[in-house]
């Protein structure tokens, strides 16, 4: 007779229970992994655990190298992770192939426009990588200048968009400055942010959409989390529809005979 599953919904759990978990079980919490504890997903999906949010949406969201990758289609062409020196070297001759001048770089687990940096070459990136300044990985992005920022929220059956603007900084961050302003999505930008999630298994997201000055739309990076600061909902009304996306997870899990620990 099958075992009846376990369903973990919080961290504590999760590290009590860890190395009982087999297949049949379910996490069904955002885990907090310090960066060396990410290999932990790949053990349990080998498991056979069930995880939710998947593994590959829980690791996108802390990993803006991992986004570079496995999004690269949806990104500002030459995008590129810079992983060591060789890396660096090779991108100096595309970029200048490209004619690129003024690049932004990207560390990989900072947010809130913390980690972003504007270079006037990859060269002058290169000679402080090589002086250790820089640690690596981090992203390389070619800079374009007037680019506007657009934030959209999908919670559920909830969706809203703004757009961050900031006059003094290059990095439209709320958090320094900028200001917010409701943005209706055109069917291309909610298209990209569709075909994001999905790509990265993300059932709820914050996505960060990059427009250029031609009307070109990208994709900036994508967490499953993110400021409330500029849009129309709050934090109670957030973590509520957050909390309903969680328990109609849960109750799936019961269905198929899942017990809640």
């Amino acid at each position: 007779m099958a075992k009846e599953g376990r369903i973990i919904t919080d961290n504590g759990s999760f590290r009590i229970l860890y190395h009982e978990l087999d297949e049949g079980d379910a996490v069904v919490c955002r885990l907090s992994f310090k960066p060396a504890e990410e290999y932990l997903l790949v053990d349990l999906m080998a498991r056979g655990v069930l995880l939710f949010p998947q593994a590959r949406a829980q690791i996108a969201s802390r990993s803006k190298v991992f986004q570079a990758v496995i999004f690269a289609p949806f990104m500002l062409p030459h995008t590129l992770v810079a992983r060591d020196h060789h890396d660096l070297i090779e991108a100096i001759g595309l970029y200048a192939k490209e004619g690129i001048d003024q690049v932004v770089t990207k560390h990989d687990r900072k947010n809130a426009g913390m980690g972003i940096h504007l270079w006037s070459s990859l060269e002058e990136v290169y000679t402080q990588a090589s002086y250790g300044v820089i640690p690596y990985p981090f992203v390389v992005q070619p800079f374009i200048p007037g680019c506007r920022d657009i934030r959209a929220i999908f919670l559920g059956n909830y969706e809203e968009a703004y757009e961050r603007r900031n006059p003094y900084n290059f990095r439209n961050n709320l958090h320094f400055g900028g200001l917010g302003a409701v943005h209706q999505l055109t069917g291309e930008e909610r298209d990209i942010c569709k075909k994001v999630m999905t790509r990265g298994d993300f059932p709820f997201a914050h996505v960060d959409l990059l427009v250029t000055p031609d009307h070109r739309t990208y994709l900036s990076e994508i967490n499953l989390r993110g400021g409330l600061k500029g849009a129309k909902i709050k934090g109670e009304e957030y973590q509520t529809r957050l909390k309903t996306i969680y328990d109609q997870q849960v109750a799936s899990c019961h269905t198929k005979k899942g017990k809640k620990v």
